[in-house]
């Protein structure tokens, strides 16, 4: 008798999917199971990553073997971005972590890992789940592998559902990757998962989701969380948030704010949004005249700056935090390289960049970095105090389509059938 394939989901995550002569298609990303009233849940597909990061659907009767760490599928991927039906479930995405129960009243367990296995060509179903049982039960947090019949609670997701599996899948990934992962969640589970993630952290994969998916989180996280949340924000980020926000609920966050940070989030939100006040940051790289090479390039390396923002130094009279004294031109950090360390900024800055007023249009903006070919320009007032800059970055995030982020716009060929009712 041949033996079946038997696979963990867990470990098939990430594993390479590649068509008949070995080139490569993508990599697992979850997998889709339907429950049932009757018998084990089946498994009925796989979503892999393509190109550009989107994730389709790939039928597992379309996958001839599972094995060696690689997925072989026949035919070709239909490139169409993976919608999920509400019969369907996704494994890592949605099982992972789930409280079940022991049928035999032994208490209960947490869902690690689960296994599917094909019983016949393209009948692939969850066999056995990997679980830890609860400390106060009289298996006391021992793991071990049990047949599906003998829990509940698998088909239907538990209120207080952790996010640990998933939270380790993620943590290195860069935020907009992150933001992919949240964006494809039920929303209980894209709450646990903000909830899990640090101030920090959160904020940099709130800065990559939509307009709508942000209110959504930030709206289900209290006060005191999502005001420091947004203390730790870009100030143009965070002001672009808070606009989105119904006016009772942003006044009550910016009351709880750090107040210097609420300032320059209240600063930014009496401009226009498509202005040039309505898209700089309150805080690009600025430095005094005096100021040497060396401090400047520390200060390129910080963290907390933008690629887009750290290869330009705004040079300026003090104060040096914004509304800073008179804006005296820009450092390229190009140039800074080329000098030695000791050098003052003052003898090198350039004056030739005119900066832009506030009520500066976005389409100014854009052809004003366009022409000169620059990632940052300056924001002043009349006076020439230095308000902010606005970076490519922040111009591309207002041109492009408000769905950009989740738009395929190239199409292909590839081709499969979705492989379920």
């Amino acid at each position: 008798m041949q033996s079946r394939t038997r696979v963990f989901v867990g470990r098939l995550a990430g594993t390479g999917v590649f068509d008949p002569i070995g080139d490569r298609v993508g990599k697992v990303h979850d997998v889709v199971v339907l429950f049932r009233l009757v018998g084990p849940p089946l498994a009925v597909g796989l979503v892999i990553e393509v190109t550009g990061k989107k994730r389709v659907f790939l039928p597992l009767s379309r996958v001839t073997s599972i094995a060696n760490g690689q997925v072989i599928t026949t035919g070709l991927v239909n490139i169409r971005r993976f919608s999920q039906r509400s019969t369907e479930t996704l494994v890592i995405s949605e099982i992972l972590d789930r409280r079940v129960t022991f049928k035999d009243g032994s208490g209960g367990a947490t869902v690690i890992d689960l296994s599917i296995e094909e019983y016949r060509r393209a009948d692939w179903r969850i066999r056995d789940v990997y679980v830890r049982a609860d400390k106060n039960g009289p298996h006391s947090g021992e793991t071990m592998i049990v047949p599906v019949g003998e829990l509940t609670g698998l088909a239907t997701g538990k209120e207080g559902q952790a996010a640990t599996a998933l939270l380790a899948r993620i943590a290195h990934l860069k935020p907009a990757d992150v933001a992919d992962v949240i964006r494809e969640l039920p929303g209980d589970r894209r709450l646990a998962v903000a909830m899990a993630l640090n101030d920090e952290r959160l904020a940099d994969v709130l800065s990559e989701l939509s307009d709508d998916e942000q209110v959504a989180i930030m709206s289900d996280l209290d006060l005191d969380r999502a005001a420091d949340v947004l203390d730790v924000m870009q100030p143009d980020d965070a002001a672009d948030l808070v606009a989105e926000l119904p006016a009772g609920q942003a006044a009550l966050l910016l009351e709880r704010m750090d107040p210097e940070e609420a300032e320059d989030v209240r600063r930014l939100l009496a401009y226009d949004e498509r202005t040039a006040g309505g898209l700089m940051t309150t805080e690009p790289i600025v430095l005094g005249p005096d100021a040497t090479v060396a401090h400047a390039l520390a200060s390129a390396r910080r963290t907390d700056v933008t690629p887009a923002l750290a290869a330009t130094i705004f040079v300026t009279r003090p104060p040096l935090e914004t509304p800073t004294g008179r804006y005296l031109g820009v450092v390229h950090l190009q140039r800074a390289l080329r000098e030695p360390p000791s050098t003052l900024l003052g003898q090198i800055i350039d004056t030739d960049i005119e900066p832009l007023e506030p009520e500066a249009s976005m389409g100014s903006v854009a052809r004003r970095l366009a022409t000169y070919n620059l990632t940052a320009l300056p924001v002043v007032d009349e006076s020439r105090l230095l308000l902010g800059a606005v970076s490519i970055d922040d111009v591309l995030d207002h041109l492009l389509p408000d769905n950009w982020r989740t738009t395929d716009d190239d199409e292909s060929d590839m081709r499969v059938e979705r492989g379920h009712g």
